[in-house]
């Protein structure tokens, strides 16, 4: 008999849930409960001596009580997270094949560039003759990104791909009130298919949304468009290539419709990623798009605190761009820092951020930028398209395409129709890989599918990866197709924690340790 790695089954090898164990550990993956489980609120990891003699400032505002929170020793403190540690799925872990969030690798010499004295110690508030490099640093990025995107001028300060959404729409709203159309133009057309984050960042400064309907092979409609379109209309959001995967064909007739309407057209550049030395926005006639510096130019998302978006703006937008910007006088760069200083025909709408931006991404983006070249650019862009086409290849003849006419580019889409009769869900089917060793990919998005399954490979992994993981994925489906129910619908069986209850969760979330009862702690 084999086992479903293909080799025989030893004599008195049983199901994990046969051997159980007194500890409740299993080996190497040992349960860690939480700290408050685990603590004493009357121990500590340190001994701090008793403070002299002085008056509180606190008023009523002092603690009245214990402040409850268990103590530690310092080796419990450290296998706590460590333990916790183990338990995560990362990159670094394995095949990652979340669509939309493109998560790739992280290269460490990106890492090791950005911890160099001068870019890792840097701190905002230094006099700006004190940084001369971080500044040149900016540029380049700021000149890399322009040249690769074909636009005139780029706010390098937003924090993330919706802060950097919220930038790009903020610069059209100026220059709308700029022409004296503020009151007139406030509806803003979001296709069907878009993220979230863009009909709520359009409603979060003010404007109205209309969505775009989604044609039945994926794509927007330029006559769609022409039909929306009005004095009211301020701009339209819209991602290329987009949610479904798919390069928008009549991106450049639609751009060309808002422009004649009077309108700008915003692009989201989650997916930039799929088209880098290939397509450059600025041709294909966007007036605003941020970049996502984590899926494109590889630095990690958050990088340990706030991540960047910077926002690259055509020449009716660029006089918006937000400040602190650098501004090249007599051959030096200089930072401005308020409205006031900025050159003459500049008309920042404002400032976004306290500061300049995360100096630790633009290191990595850059660094990233340098070590790959033009060519080494586009070259991990059709990677990642190949690699995208190579799953789609490897298992369209088990799961169904919702849109087959079309080539995927960086992910590829497929939905639920494949399991109809099965008794399994999209969701049974993704809880199963997390017991093959693979965070699930994407679900359930774009909402334009039904049962979607997102995934992105990126350009990092190998072939060798590509085929495992198809190779898991096929015999999945092909247990899905084959009654194995069981397998799916009780999944994860090997996960440290076993599936939740998701919609007694989300409608009674339990978002607070309580110390249970004496009956409690009894069962």
């Amino acid at each position: 008999m084999l086992n479903r790695q293909g080799r025989p089954t030893q004599a008195g090898e049983a199901s994990h849930e046969e051997h159980l164990t007194f500890t409740g550990n299993k080996a190497l993956q040992q349960i860690e409960p939480l700290i408050f489980e685990i603590g004493h609120h009357e121990a500590t990891g340190v001994d701090i001596d008793k403070p002299a003699p002085f008056k509180s400032r606190l008023g009523k505002h002092a603690r009245q009580g214990e402040i409850g929170l268990p103590g530690l020793s310092e080796p419990e403190t450290m296998r706590h997270y460590v333990r916790l540690s183990q338990k995560n799925y990362g990159i670094d872990t394995g095949l990652f094949p979340l669509g939309s969030c493109t998560m790739k690798h992280n290269a460490r010499l990106n890492e090791k560039v950005a911890r160099l004295p001068g870019f890792s110690d840097v701190h905002p508030l230094q006099p700006t003759s004190s940084v001369p490099g971080a500044l040149e640093l900016m540029l380049e990025l700021a000149r890399y990104l322009m040249t690769l995107t074909g636009m005139p001028a780029v706010a390098l300060s937003p924090k993330a791909g919706a802060h950097g959404e919220a930038c790009g729409m903020m610069a059209i709203k100026a220059a709308i009130a700029a022409k004296g159309e503020g009151a007139t133009r406030n509806v803003v057309l979001v296709p069907e298919s878009a993220h979230g984050t863009n009909p709520a960042t359009a409603a979060l400064i003010g404007f109205s949304v209309k969505a775009v309907p989604a044609r039945p092979d994926g794509t927007v409609a330029v006559e769609d468009v022409k039909a929306l379109l009005g004095p009211d209309i301020a701009a339209i959001m819209l991602t290329n290539p987009n949610t479904c995967g798919i390069f928008e064909p009549q991106i450049v007739e639609i751009a060309a419709a808002m422009h004649e309407a009077g309108a700008y057209f915003y692009c989201d550049g989650a997916n930039f990623n799929a088209i880098v030395g290939k397509a450059r926005p600025g041709d294909l006639g966007v007036d605003a798009m941020h970049i996502n510096l984590h899926k494109t130019f590889s630095t990690p998302h958050g990088g340990g605190g706030p991540g960047a978006g910077p926002v690259v703006l055509s020449e009716r937008l660029a006089p918006f761009a937000p400040v602190p910007f650098i501004h090249v006088e007599n051959g030096k760069p200089h930072l401005v820092e308020s409205r006031g200083e900025a050159p003459a025909g500049n008309k920042p709408f404002g400032r976004m951020t306290a500061f300049h931006g995360q100096m630790g991404m633009y290191v990595r983006a850059l660094a990233y930028m340098l070590s790959h070249g033009s060519d080494g650019m586009r070259q991990a862009s059709e990677d990642a398209v190949l690699n995208a086409n190579y799953i789609r290849a490897g298992l369209a003849d088990l799961m169904s395409l919702p849109f087959p006419d079309h080539p995927s580019m960086h992910e590829v889409l497929f939905d639920d129709e494949w399991l109809k009769g099965s008794g399994v869900s999209t969701l049974d089917f993704a809880k199963a890989m997390i017991d093959e060793g693979y965070h699930p990919m994407t679900v359930y998005f774009p909402l334009v599918v039904h049962g979607a399954m997102l995934i992105e490979p990126t350009e990092s992994e190998s072939k060798a990866a590509l085929d495992l993981f198809i190779a898991t994925l096929r015999d999945l489906a092909i247990a899905a197709k084959g009654n194995d129910k069981e397998r799916f619908t009780s999944a994860p069986h090997h996960a440290p924690i076993r599936r939740l209850d998701e919609t007694r969760a989300a409608r009674s979330p339990v978002l607070k340790w309580e110390k249970p009862t004496p009956a409690q702690a009894a069962e």
